[in-house]
C-alpha cells in the first residue's frame, strides 16, 4: 500500500478503498468509537446512556446524538439501520410509529451521497415472536400487505432516495419449527410475487438446512441478493458462496456481505466480550471471515457486482477496527497481483 492509502485506513477513512467496493457498519452511536469515528468536543454534553439486558446480564450503553451520522459518513459510505427490525414504520390506524420519528431524524442529517441498508421488521419475515415471554407463532409471517403498507411505502416515502438495500432477516430456526427447504421456497416466492419488484431487496437465512438449490433459484427470479452473513450458526462464508455456485443474485448489481459474529458464539456472549466496543478483543476476531471476504469482495469486483460490507461490533470487539483489517487484508492483496 502507499503511504497515503496507509494513512487513510489508519484515520478510518473507507469511503475510497475501491470503486467497486463500500464499508458500513451495523447501527452506529457508539461513545465506543470517539476518537475514531467521532470527535468527543462535538458532543460534550450531548451523550446519553441507556440500560440494555442481555441474558442474566445488564450494560449502560453510552450513546451519541443522531446528528452524529454527518461524521460518520465522512468515513463510512454505508450505514445498515437495525432499529427497523424492532417494529413497524406506520400503526394499525396508519399514523407514524416511533421508529419513523427516528428514522426522520437521520434523514435530517443525510446527504445527497450517504445511503443506507434498512432491516425490514421482524413482523413481516420472522415465522416466530417473542411474545409475552415465549417464543410464539407470527400470524403475520410474509404479509405482504403489511409489508407494503406499513413499512415499504412510507419509508420509501420518508428516505428512498437514500435507500440501496432492504434485508430480509429470517431467525434461526430449530428443527421442530423448521419447513422444509421446499416449503420455505414457496413462501418467499409467493411473497416476492405480491410485493413492488425492487432491485433493492436482499434475503438472510440463518437456517443452513434451508439454504437449497430451489432456494437459490428463487432468489435469481426475483432478482433478490444472497446476504452472505458470518453469523453464529451458518457455515463459513466461503461455503456460503459455494453452495449457490459462486453466483450473485441481486439485480441491482450488489453483494451484501454481513460480518456479525463468531461463528459458534452465541448473541449473550458476543456482546458481553465486545462491550463496549472501543476495541478489537484478543481472540475474538476471526482472520478466516477476513479472508473470505475479502476473496468474495474481489470474486464480486471481476464479475461487475458492487461489494457492500457491514460490520457489527459484536464481530471482534470494534467495527471500525475491524474495517482497517478487511481493508488492509483486501488492498495487501492486489499489490500480490492477485486478481480483483
Amino acid at each position: 500500500m502507499t503511504p497515503e492509502t496507509t494513512a487513510r485506513i489508519e484515520r478510518f477513512e473507507f469511503r475510497s478503498v475501491h470503486s467497486g467496493v463500500a464499508f458500513g457498519t451495523a447501527s452506529d452511536r457508539y461513545a465506543g468509537w470517539l476518537c475514531q469515528i467521532y470527535s468527543p468536543p462535538r458532543y460534550d454534553g450531548r451523550i446519553t446512556t441507556r440500560k440494555k439486558k442481555i441474558g442474566k446480564s445488564s450494560f449502560t450503553e453510552s450513546v451519541l446524538p443522531v446528528d452524529s451520522v454527518v461524521e460518520y459518513f465522512d468515513h463510512f459510505s454505508l450505514l445498515e439501520i437495525d432499529f427497523t427490525f424492532y417494529s413497524l414504520l406506520r400503526n394499525l390506524d396508519s399514523s407514524p410509529a416511533r421508529n419513523h420519528f427516528v428514522l426522520e431524524k437521520y434523514v435530517q442529517h443525510l446527504r445527497p451521497s450517504d445511503r443506507l441498508y434498512l432491516k425490514v421488521p421482524q413482523a413481516v419475515c420472522a415465522l416466530k415472536l417473542w411474545r409475552s415471554g415465549r417464543y410464539s407463532h407470527n400470524p403475520d409471517y410474509l404479509d405482504p400487505k403489511l409489508f407494503v403498507n406499513r413499512f415499504y411505502s412510507p419509508v420509501n416515502d420518508l428516505a428512498g432516495e437514500h435507500i440501496c438495500g432492504f434485508i430480509f432477516e429470517q431467525e434461526y430456526l430449530v428443527k421442530k419449527d423448521r419447513p422444509s427447504p421446499e416449503e420455505s421456497v414457496a413462501g418467499w416466492d409467493r411473497f416476492f410475487n405480491e410485493i413492488p419488484a425492487d432491485t433493492r431487496y436482499h434475503l438472510e437465512l440463518r437456517t443452513p438446512s434451508l439454504l437449497s438449490g430451489e432456494h437459490f433459484e428463487m432468489l435469481e427470479s426475483h432478482g433478490v441478493g444472497q446476504v452472505l452473513s458470518h453469523w453464529t450458526w451458518l457455515p463459513r462464508l466461503m461455503d456460503q458462496y459455494s453452495k449457490s455456485e459462486n453466483r450473485f443474485f441481486n439485480s441491482g448489481k450488489r453483494v451484501l456481505i454481513r460480518l456479525v459474529t463468531p461463528r459458534r458464539l452465541r448473541y449473550e456472549e458476543t456482546y458481553r466480550r465486545a462491550f463496549p466496543f472501543d476495541t478489537l478483543v484478543p481472540g475474538m476476531l476471526d482472520p478466516g471471515m477476513i479472508e473470505d471476504t475479502t476473496d468474495i469482495m474481489a470474486a464480486a469486483i471481476q464479475k461487475g457486482v458492487r461489494a457492500d460490507v457491514i460490520i457489527n461490533n459484536r464481530a471482534g470487539g470494534n467495527a471500525p477496527r475491524i474495517a482497517q483489517e478487511v481493508a488492509a487484508a483486501f488492498l495487501e492483496r492486489q499489490e500480490r497481483g492477485l486478481p480483483v
